[in-house]
């Protein structure tokens, strides 16, 4: 969940305004055309078909390309992998139906379920389909590490020392060491199974034709227009009562970019879904207290809940600059800005106010303690005792992309009061990512959301070994006593004693100011009200297999 500026041009002239409308409402009318046409459903049968829009596109409907959240929710309702997470975040049984782990924590044994079929195809011949069996895993993750397939998701095997199949049921995985996260890192979209044969024959090409186990199979993608995805009768799940899943038949998915336009198609019921909270309306659709006005109450829902993801501002430490060396400064910035006014007037108090730590609130390991409270006076002394000592004036520059403009004005007002004179760069994002990683920015604003539900996911952003450009280590942040403390973690195989262990590390990084963390974001969705089953989950995954919707009324 994430908000961001809609930042439209001043100059326009009217003919330009005229051409951008035309553009928009043609748009509109082709989107309220194509979501009741398509799929070749009576009126009567529209609560079968769930409806939401990806304004970021999708790129790949191959899970070894599920780098970002809109390839991962559509590879969610197509695949599965041996394990999944439920919505506390707990790993259960997915394709695997039991799992033992050996005593020194580098052997994991599964045994596959008996009653999983791969969605159907010509290709696998008179039955069009055919039982996944342990073989398939180890062909799908080993893919994962072919160089010709440059898959981003190859990172989760560098720890994988063998991976085997005893027999069709028994499947084998060998670390090089001990890591108590790896069920979490196999319940990731990359570790999906897929076929062996059907990849073969489709090459490149799996991308656009993909074949899974999930709850829904392909049906038709036109690109940047519209993906449609079909109720999959082979799907193996059932529900507490021994009904087959998934309830819905079909998912149509639309790619309309402009965020205003897809809230004028929620807000006229021809969307199931709003997964996004825009500048330019989110005062529309949530008070300062983060809850619906009235006038919305009787017409949609909405569902809030933790999200691992921590928004947060950076510093390199490796950089020339006194300033940004200076813990004074740091410390100053961290104490020197109000989080509780941020949030409400900024955020509509959607999120929580970080200062705990850099682990979000919804992770073991995420701090109970306050480590930091706003504290102008001392933050402002503070930046006065630096420009005594040093004789050098509080700039610093702050980079940050379009989407977060409102946030670090802010923190540029806030800061100017307590002395310290911040100039913000806003760059588009890829030159941010490069240059954070390169190590060419002072300070940058920037997230981490988490990839797997363990906090080692966000303690590996401190460890030196993890130095960018290489890994995640984006301030270059460097200390003897926490890089022990994070390899010991990995043999700490009790969960209470590992999360006692993580608050040490975060608090240890924490102490040096390497990062300010800004705020723990929150899962925010707004759903029309014939949607039920939906849940909320802390990584915001897409689970529709339960989800059914009720007949409008007449």
């Amino acid at each position: 969940m994430y908000f961001a500026a809609n930042i439209q041009p001043l100059d326009l002239s009217v003919q330009q305004h005229y051409i951008l409308t035309m553009k928009r409402l043609g748009v509109l009318l082709f989107l309220f055309c194509s979501l009741s046409c398509s799929l070749e459903l009576r009126e009567d049968q529209s609560h079968l078909v769930f409806r939401y829009n990806e304004d970021g596109n999708i790129t790949s409907l191959d899970p070894a390309f599920t780098r970002n959240i809109e390839n991962i929710w559509a590879t969610t309702h197509l695949f599965n992998g041996l394990v999944q997470l439920n919505d506390n975040m707990e790993v259960i049984p997915d394709i695997a139906e039991r799992w033992t782990v050996s005593a020194d924590g580098l052997v994991y044994e599964f045994e596959i379920r008996e009653d999983v079929y791969f969605h159907k195809h010509p290709n696998f011949g008179d039955k069009k389909t055919r039982k996944v069996i342990a073989s398939d895993f180890v062909f799908s993750l080993k893919r994962l590490l072919d160089p010709q397939l440059a898959s981003p998701g190859g990172w989760v095997l560098q720890n994988v020392a063998n991976i085997e199949a005893k027999n069709n049921q028994q499947l084998t995985i060998t670390l090089k060491q001990p890591f108590p996260a790896f069920l979490g890192l196999l319940s990731m979209r990359y570790c999906s199974v897929i076929p062996h044969e059907i990849v073969s024959q489709e090459g490149g090409d799996f991308r656009r034709n993909p074949i899974g186990t999930g709850p829904f199979a392909f049906k038709n993608w036109e690109e940047d227009v519209k993906l449609v995805l079909r109720k999959n009768p082979l799907y193996f799940e059932r529900d507490n009562t021994g009904n087959a899943l998934p309830y819905l038949e079909s998912i149509a998915i639309t790619f309309v970019p402009d965020k205003q336009s897809e809230f004028m198609l929620f807000l006229q019921g021809k969307l199931d879904l709003l997964n996004s909270l825009d500048n330019s309306y989110k005062d529309e659709l949530l008070t300062l207290e983060g809850k619906l006005p009235k006038k919305y109450k009787d017409k949609i829902n909405l569902q809030k809940g933790p999200y691992l993801n921590t928004e947060y501002l950076g510093f390199y430490l490796d950089s020339p600059s006194p300033v940004i060396k200076s813990p004074m400064i740091r410390e100053a910035i961290n104490i020197g800005f109000d989080r509780k006014k941020m949030m409400v007037y900024l955020r509509n108090n959607i999120g929580f106010k970080g200062n705990k730590g850099f682990i979000p609130k919804g992770l073991p390991g995420h701090s109970k303690n306050q480590l930091q409270e706003y504290q102008p006076e001392r933050a402002a002394a503070l930046v006065r005792s630096f420009e005594e000592q040093t004789g050098l004036k509080a700039k610093i520059n702050l980079a940050t992309d379009a989407g977060y403009i409102d946030l670090c004005e802010y923190i540029q007002r806030e800061l100017q009061k307590i002395g310290i004179s911040i100039k913000v760069d806003v760059m588009p994002p890829a030159t941010l990512k490069q240059a954070r990683s390169q190590g060419k920015l002072e300070m940058f604003r920037s997230n981490w959301i988490a990839d797997y539900p363990d906090a080692e996911n966000y303690l590996s952003l401190f460890y030196s070994k993890n130095f960018s450009p290489a890994g995640p280590n984006y301030t270059h942040f460097y200390s003897l006593t926490f890089d022990s403390f994070y390899e010991k973690s990995f043999e700490v195989n009790d969960a209470h004693q590992r999360s006692k262990l993580y608050q040490t590390m975060d608090s240890l990084a924490m102490s040096k100011n390497p990062l300010i963390p800004l705020y723990y974001d929150q899962v925010v969705r707004f759903t029309q009200k014939e949607v039920k089953g939906l849940t909320l989950n802390p990584i915001n995954v897409l689970k529709l297999k339960k989800v059914r919707k009720t007949k409008k009324p007449l």
